[in-house]
């Protein structure tokens, strides 16, 4: 019987980009900036890597099919580079596939890295798919914020929200989210905006204002993991450890059946009850101490709060315009400023998420910095809420460690 991989995999450094409008910068750019961010903090040599994971997921420009781009950028030793794509979730697959070879012992060292250059395809949102001739057959086909807008109206009607309190949480999320990313000199928009600002925004679709989506933007992170063991050997202490890693997909249920009501995240349900019992956590919104969400719009982080188990049924409302996702709440949620202030390079958000619950957990998110936190939460959701991917990693503090293994010692590689 699988046992899951809990402390079984360390986090031995992270890098991210600026992101932003980088107009002057490449996708080669872009990866090299994350990658020396990440080497520098896990302090070793390009030649100590086993193996890589390259998530990127639009190709009108940026870096082709293959991982060869990876590789080329990032002069990295002729290792194996495995490029990955799941929607919007690439990021957090990325991540899976590093993390998974470390845990299984087919790498010592791998790195995830995930890049997105939206700026310039001049896409005003994600460049739209085509469906084919089975589009209507799929499931929705319409805008982004038009189908998100449904949720909206889904969970309204389900819940008995009115439209006047259901405006306003939305608007809370977002301005919430802007007074976070304005203390984050990474974020594409450090700005903070009013409740009154957020509400009295051009409309995109109802109920969702301008302030209420996630931007475009370009901007790469990554993410180099070991074994705690190893991670010791090389002098690292305060380590972060990944306590559980699940996905979630979508098999049609939700566009082909009745039973689904449109007001929730079916796979985030799933996913966040493996990752929870994987992390061994039986009173989330006790134990988790802070979250990043994939917050594409407002309305998705309040109903992801009740999928995530956080909030109880029809409780996100009340529980957000009391303040309990805030940067001083009970467990607050994309301290960082989240989608909304970083935009949403595709093969770059799970890892970006990851990042700053990574930074919180050490000590060092300088004026973003919460109170002792010790698990963070990251939820990363790929495609429409008909039809997505859904990726749940949980991380915290690494107090258990065993004793070397022959895997600890030696870390040299051939010249």
């Amino acid at each position: 019987m699988a046992s899951g991989i809990k402390d079984k995999v360390a986090i031995l450094g992270m890098g991210c980009s600026k992101f932003g409008e980088r107009w002057d910068t490449s996708p080669d750019d872009l990866m090299v900036e994350a990658y020396i961010e990440a080497l520098d903090d896990a302090g070793i040599e390009p030649n100590q890597l086993d193996a890589a994971w390259f998530s990127h997921h639009i190709d009108d420009i940026g870096a082709g099919k293959g991982g060869t781009p990876m590789s080329i950028a990032l002069r990295l030793p002729n290792i194996s580079v495995t490029r990955v794509e799941n929607y919007c979730a690439s990021g957090s697959e990325a991540f899976r596939g590093a993390v998974y070879a470390v845990a299984a012992g087919a790498a010592d060292i791998a790195i995830a890295l995930g890049m997105e250059k939206l700026k310039d395809t001049g896409y005003g949102g994600l460049p739209a798919t085509n469906y084919g001739t089975f589009g209507p057959q799929i499931g929705p086909s319409g805008s982004a914020p038009g189908n998100f807008a449904q949720l909206a109206s889904a969970y309204r009607a389900k819940h008995g929200v009115s439209a006047e309190d259901m405006k306003r949480a939305i608007a809370h999320v977002s301005v919430k989210s802007h007074a976070n990313g304005a203390k984050n000199p990474k974020a594409h928009l450090q700005k903070e905006v009013t409740e009154e600002q957020v509400l009295n925004a051009p409309m995109i679709a109802e109920p969702l204002g301008l302030f209420d989506c996630c931007g475009v933007s370009d901007g790469a992170a990554a993410a180099i993991v070991t074994t705690p063991e190893i991670a010791k050997s090389l002098g690292k202490d305060n380590l972060i450890s990944v306590k559980a890693l699940q996905l979630s997909v979508s098999n049609g249920l939700e566009s082909h059946h009745n039973t689904w009501d449109g007001s929730y995240f079916h796979t985030v349900r799933i996913a966040a009850k493996k990752a929870y019992a994987e992390a061994g956590i039986t009173k989330p919104r006790e134990e988790v101490s802070m979250m990043e969400v994939h917050d594409c719009f407002s309305v998705t982080e309040l109903v992801t709060m009740e999928d995530l188990f956080i909030s109880e049924e029809g409780q996100a409302v009340k529980d957000v315009m009391d303040g309990f996702y805030d940067a001083d709440g009970p467990v607050p949620c994309q301290i960082d400023g989240g989608l909304k202030c970083f935009g949403h390079p595709i093969g770059a958000s799970g890892l970006r998420m990851l990042y700053e619950m990574y930074l919180q957990l050490q000590g060092r998110a300088d004026k973003r910095q919460l109170k002792n936190p010790s698990i963070g939460l990251t939820h990363n959701l790929g495609g429409q809420p008909a039809n997505n991917v859904c990726s749940v990693a949980i991380i915290g503090s690494c107090l258990l460690y065993t004793s070397p293994s022959p895997r600890d010692a030696t870390l040299s590689r051939m010249p």
